[in-house]
């Protein structure tokens, strides 16, 4: 019973008493005999039995009252003394009892809870829920075993309400008896005629199971489903119910009819904001799991339509956005997000990311800049900052903060030292021109990837370069090559080596499939042909090269060989 029924039923209690007082004992018509006497006699008692039991009743709802007084003006103490009262009062008032015993288990005082279920459950006609209630307070208290027969006694005085089971599962799963835990719900699902919330509860604690024991996950799932499948659209009385019951076919991976019902849903939902949005989330949510961006993004784009200030609507777009690589319309919902929720600091690193793509990088250093001043420093934070500066060739800033980086996840992040992270690290301390600390950071990706085909061309290419280690740059190469034969970069890099190695006609065909593959004209690799070309005695042809690779870029090294290269 609600509080507010608690307190008219105070008032009216009340008045019944005022009327009652009222009247008058009948006069006396004359000698009884016995058997009348008895009755008589019986009469006065049952009602004296019924004026003393209402009498608790009122001075307990006046208690009761009186709580809710405390409570409203913020006197919790107060508040739980007189619930106290009101149910010792009347102990024979279940509802009253049970409403008492859960104030005191929300004021963590689940002794006094007990003391008070313990009275209740005494009584002859107790009820199963009294006896739900008093094993949950003893699995509070540890009193494991208690706990059980209780729920038992729960089981046996009300089959149909799921509490006794709910309680009696848990019972099961916290001491470590899974069968029994198991056979618990098995008998919940016997239970003939159960309404659509006894299923769907029941749903919940296969669900329950199946993450405490996830071997089991496949089977149980059948199971939950199974009991969805007999509830019947037509009994879910409200739009709420249908929501739960679509939740719970999701959650047991049947998303066909969770989405039926969620669309379903839509249809009917425009008088209820809240709920709308919660299926549309759960929609695109559904979509995303099943790669299907577009429908995706419009039940997100719906969102925002009618709630224009949800972040996390345009979080997800944003995301989308970036992994289409759509990174215009990326920066433009990333943005809102932070608008809209300046806290959100991931939205910070990934609008960073999104206009370091666009190569914004002044924008990104700016957004990197705002999440320093509201965040601690991170991992994520240096890198990114360390990826801008280095998009601005800015290559001493940009080892400064892969280095702080490092540190960082060192300390708190090891699992962020990847070999992507030490390739990213070697390539910009090469561009800074510390080749032999390039080359420890390429040895460390390599270790953590040894077939990463970027890595082994990059450090193969730099030794051919230098005309260092020559043998095992050829081997590097060769197995970037096996990854992506078709690659120029690759090609090149080959084509090199073995001009280096003093094989020009074998590096010849490298360079040629090299240019061939390539997507743009490139300035190294004709200067490369036509070194090679000149290697081989056809000085036109290296002639031709050189003018090519300058016709792309201007280089004053390349313009002097094609000088000194007479027609």
């Amino acid at each position: 019973m609600s509080r507010c029924l608690y307190l008219t039923f105070s008032a009216l209690v009340l008045s019944g008493l005022l009327g009652a007082g009222c009247r008058t004992a009948p006069a006396n018509s004359g000698a009884l005999d016995g058997e009348s006497a008895a009755q008589v006699g019986n009469l006065r008692e049952g009602k004296r039995a019924e004026a003393s039991n209402l009498d608790h009743r009122v001075k307990a709802h006046a208690h009761y009252a009186a709580a809710v007084i405390h409570d409203i003006n913020g006197e919790r103490d107060q508040a739980l003394a007189e619930y106290y009262k009101a149910a010792k009062t009347s102990p024979e008032d279940e509802e009253l009892i049970l409403e008492v015993s859960r104030q005191f288990i929300q004021n963590k005082q689940s002794e006094k809870a007990l003391e008070l279920l313990l009275s209740a459950a005494a009584l002859p006609k107790a009820s199963g829920e009294v006896f739900a209630r008093l094993g949950f307070v003893y699995a509070q208290l540890g009193q494991n075993e208690k706990a059980i027969e209780a729920n038992r006694l729960a089981l046996k005085k009300t089959p149909h309400s799921l509490a006794g089971y709910r309680n009696l599962f848990l019972n099961y799963l916290q001491s470590k008896q899974p069968e029994a835990a198991l056979k618990v719900l098995e008998d919940a699902a016997d239970q003939k005629d159960a309404d659509a919330e006894f299923l769907m509860g029941l749903g919940e604690l296969y669900a329950t199971y199946a993450l405490q024991y996830p071997r089991q996950r496949e089977a149980i799932h059948a199971k939950g489903l199974k009991m969805l499948g007999r509830i019947k659209d037509s009994r879910l009385a409200t739009p709420q119910l249908q929501l739960k019951l679509a939740d719970g076919f999701y959650l047991f991976g049947d998303t066909e009819k969770a989405t039926a019902i969620y669309l379903d849903l839509l249809k009917h939902a425009d008088d209820l904001p809240m709920l709308r949005d919660n299926v549309r989330a759960k929609l695109a949510n559904i979509y995303l799991r099943a790669s299907d961006r577009k429908r995706a993004v419009e039940q997100l784009e719906a969102i925002v339509r009618d709630d224009p200030s949800n972040a996390q609507a345009y979080y997800f777009l944003g995301s989308i956005a970036s992994e289409e690589n759509r990174w215009a319309d990326a920066v433009e919902s990333l943005k809102k997000v932070i608008l809209f929720n300046p806290e959100f600091e991931q939205a910070h690193y990934d609008l960073a990311s999104a206009q370091i793509a666009l190569g914004n990088t002044g924008d990104a250093l700016a957004t990197l800049d705002r999440a320093r001043t509201r965040f601690s420093s991170s991992f994520v934070l240096e890198y990114l900052l360390g990826m801008a500066h280095n998009q601005q060739k800015n290559y001493v800033e940009a080892v400064n903060h892969f280095t702080t980086a490092e540190v960082i996840a060192q300390a708190t992040e090891t699992n962020r030292l990847t070999y992507g992270f030490y390739f990213q690290v070697g390539a910009t301390l090469e561009r800074k021109g510390d080749r032999e600390q390039a080359v420890k950071y390429f040895e460390k990706c390599l270790k953590l990837s040894p077939d990463f085909p970027e890595a082994l061309n990059y450090l193969g290419y730099m030794w051919a370069e230098r005309g260092e280690n020559l043998e095992k740059a050829r081997e590097m190469i060769e197995r970037a090559l096996k990854a992506e034969p078709k690659s120029a970069a690759y090609l090149d890099s080959m084509g090199w080596v073995l001009y280096k190695l003093n094989q020009p006609k074998e590096a010849l065909d490298y360079i040629l499939k090299a240019v061939a593959a390539s997507d743009e004209q490139d300035a190294t690799l004709y200067d490369h042909l036509g070194d090679i070309y000149d290697a081989l005695k056809q000085t036109e042809k290296a002639r031709e090269a050189w003018q090519k690779s300058l016709s792309v870029e201007k280089n004053d090294a390349v313009q002097k060989k094609l000088d000194a290269a007479k027609p």
